[in-house]
């Protein structure tokens, strides 16, 4: 009984139609379902994190990071985390991708302060100047940049290098003024800290972390391969049974194409396309030349292992996590580099005022040394006195040297730490004076000390970048978690072959040579050519197709078992280091605290003691006027006058730095200087910085010599 559809096609032929139709859509919507979950970008955004508390017992690890939205042109010339665009130049891919040179020309800000080959510095300038120019900040960009490339690199599966997430420190000057960074493990360029995602040194070499760890991934990025081959052979032959001569002559030429592209819900899609065209002396062939093709389409999808986005995204999320933790990180550099910036400017002006305080005491020992020999001169004094006043006059040019000498190396510290290039001439000799000065009379005011904790716990970057660590190592769990799983691979393949070419002549009837009751007549093999057999692969003449699983059970799997485990123990052990942090700024903010109230109590003692001192100068200068004191104690008088003016210099200059470092505790320097963060990472400042609290330094008229001391009367002889 014959059946047949609608159109006399046999019914078998209708099912075999439908059933590659079905198989060709499924294969369709796999693909475009599995395409748009690779390019699908992450959430919008993240939800916030809970804030911290003083009394938590670990940190909260943060939701996945979103793709990153910054703008990458702030502080790069193009966004490195996109490739190269194919349009309208589709070789572009394969070009080396330009980077733009180090610059090293200091910004013009710096015109901005110099006048009279001096440059009049104010706190808010070297702020400015810093976001622009320092190099610290300035090596610290170029992290930024890595984070995006490593971005660009796990986007096509590949593992991540690990971003540098440590502070730059190579500024001398500002003691005092860092904060120690977070990170993983593992050291790189650009920092004198960790990095993150990296390895370490360990008891017995390099120890590796099981970040990343997981099932492979398949490249993302497709590939195509190709190979064009010509070959010609001469073989002898042992036997003519297979050839009919005794040495076969071939020539191959050979054109194979291959499609490779891997998608994060692990599956792996290749296509082949094989061509060849073989010319030769065999007697047996049927066409002779012949041309063969034959393609092959398969998808191989994990089942178990490596199966998901879990697997097969983790090293996208975590590179996009660490670009998140380099925001944190560079945040972190600018607060501490603006920081390190105040106290190289508050030791600049310590240095400045102590040179005006001991050229003031020189010159007081300069006219008690003339009063004093005028006195020798008339018999009224001993000569002795007079060795005494040199004595006092050498040592006060002595600390006139030693203060000119430390203010010239504060100056050198100021231009490094707010240039880039300290080669310009003009700039080489210009002294920095600075503009603004140590406020003396202050009232202390500052904020409970839970208050200040708080704020320190919610906004300080190293606690942002221990809970995107933890989030991190979350993903990892995920996919170590995965790996403990056997391999089990589904794949289906469907592909077709095709033959043309001409009949041999070789084994032809009536060709000389060829055995008659071998040969094949003349016209039995149609003559065809590359497009019949191109066209025999969609006509089904020759169909290859199947499906199948491959399955691979390790039967002990300790690697395994010892790699979960300790990506556990690691996570537990990024806990217990988080909480530790989490304790560590809640007693460096204490201590930052307790130094502002003892430095602002050294202070007033300071001032207290410097006037005292001058009120004790002024009462013996009286009294040597009126006969009934010595220049001996003007002398010492003076000089502790001038201990206690120095000493005030230093207690204030110690007061502003215990400011400044309880701000970067806290992490109140950006918004309390109005630091924007756009513009530190692009070093073009638009909006000048404004640090609270600061006195402008009233004009100093040059320095008189005091009033002449009144001798005391002589005695009568």
């Amino acid at each position: 009984m014959h059946f047949s559809g609608e159109e006399g096609m046999p019914v078998f032929r209708l099912v075999n139609v439908a059933v590659r139709k079905a198989f060709a859509l499924g294969m369709v919507g796999l693909l475009a379902t599995a395409a748009f979950a690779q390019d699908a970008t992450a959430p919008s955004a993240p939800a916030p994190a809970p804030a911290p508390t003083p009394a938590s017992n670990a940190l909260v690890p943060m939701p996945q990071a979103p793709a990153p939205q910054h703008n990458a042109h702030l502080y790069s010339d193009q966004d490195y985390t996109r490739g190269q665009s194919q349009f309208p130049k589709f070789w572009s891919v394969w070009t080396v991708r330009n980077v733009a040179p180090a610059n090293f020309t200091n910004s013009p800000l710096i015109d901005r302060v110099m006048r009279d080959g001096k440059m009049y510095l104010a706190l808010d300038d070297a702020v400015a100047l810093a976001l622009e120019n320092n190099l610290d900040i300035a090596i610290q960009r170029y992290n930024l940049v890595t984070a995006d490339i490593d971005l660009l690199r796990t986007s096509s599966g590949a593992t991540s290098l690990g971003v540098n997430a440590g502070i730059v420190q190579g500024t001398p000057g500002g003691a005092g003024s860092t904060v120690t960074s977070s990170g993983s493990a593992g050291g790189g360029a650009g920092g004198g800290s960790i990095a993150v995602g990296g390895a370490g040194a360990g008891g017995a070499g390099i120890v590796t972390s099981t970040q990343g760890f997981g099932a492979p991934i398949d490249n993302f990025d497709p590939v195509l391969t190709g190979t064009i081959q010509g070959e010609h052979a001469t073989t002898p032959q042992s036997n003519i049974i297979f050839t009919g001569t005794t040495t076969l002559v071939q020539n191959t030429n050979t054109y194979n194409f291959a499609y490779t592209q891997g998608f994060s819900t692990g599956t792996l899609m290749s296509v082949g396309f094989n061509n060849s065209r073989i010319t030769s002396n065999s007697l047996f062939n049927t066409v002779n030349p012949s041309l063969a093709d034959s393609f092959r389409f398969q998808l191989r999808q994990h089942l178990l292992q490596g199966w998901g986005f879990n697997a097969n995204q983790r090293w996208i999320r975590i590179s996009r996590n660490n670009r998140a933790i380099m925001d944190a990180a560079y945040q972190n550099q600018i607060m501490t580099t603006v920081s390190q910036i105040e106290n190289i400017y508050w030791d600049l002006v310590n240095a400045y005022e102590n040179v005006k305080v001991q050229e003031r005491a020189l010159e007081l020992a300069d006219k008690t040394l003339s009063d004093t020999e005028k006195q020798v001169d008339i018999g009224t004094l001993a000569p002795i006195t007079v060795v005494q006043a040199k004595s006092s006059v050498a040592t006060g040019k002595q600390n006139v040297i030693n203060a000119q000498t430390n203010l010239q190396l504060q100056q050198l510290l100021m231009k490094n730490a707010i240039t880039r290039n300290v080669s310009d001439p003009i700039l080489a000799v210009a002294p920095v004076i600075p503009t603004d000065t140590l406020q003396i009379n202050e009232a202390f005011e500052v904020p409970p000390v839970e208050q200040l904790i708080q704020s320190a716990l919610q906004k300080r970057p190293e606690i942002i970048q221990s809970r995107i660590n933890l989030t991190n190592r979350e993903v990892g769990l995920k996919a170590i978690k995965n790996l403990q799983l056997p391999t089990l691979d589904a794949y289906a393949f469907y592909g077709a072959a095709g033959l043309a070419g001409d009949q041999n002549i070789y084994n032809t009837c009536g060709n000389p040579g060829v055995p008659p009751n071998n040969c094949v007549p003349p016209g039995t093999v149609p003559s065809t050519g590359y497009g019949h057999s191109f066209g025999y692969l969609f006509n089904s003449s020759a169909p290859d197709k199947g499906v199948g699983v491959n399955l691979n059970i390790p039967l002990r799997n300790r690697q395994n078992q010892a790699d979960q485990a300790r990506s556990v123990i690691e996570y537990r052990q990024a806990q217990m280091s988080a909480q530790q942090q989490e304790n560590t700024i809640t007693l460096q903010v204490r201590n930052a605290q307790f130094a502002l109230q003892q430095n602002f109590a050294a202070l007033q003692s300071a001032v207290a003691a410097r006037d005292y001192a001058k009120e004790n100068l002024d009462a013996e200068q009286k009294k040597y006027s009126l006969g009934a004191s010595t220049s001996t104690l003007v002398l010492q008088a003076s000089s502790a006058l001038t201990t206690a003016e120095s000493n005030v210099l230093a207690a204030a200059t110690n007061y502003e730095k215990s400011k400044v470092q309880l701000d970067l505790y806290t992490a109140d320097t950006l918004t309390k200087l109005g630091i924007e963060m756009g513009e530190a990472e692009s070093g073009k400042v638009t909006k000048m910085p404004k640090v609270p609290g600061t006195v402008p330094a009233t004009p100093q008229a040059p320095a008189t010599t005091p009033p002449a001391q009144t001798p005391p009367p002589q005695q009568p002889q």
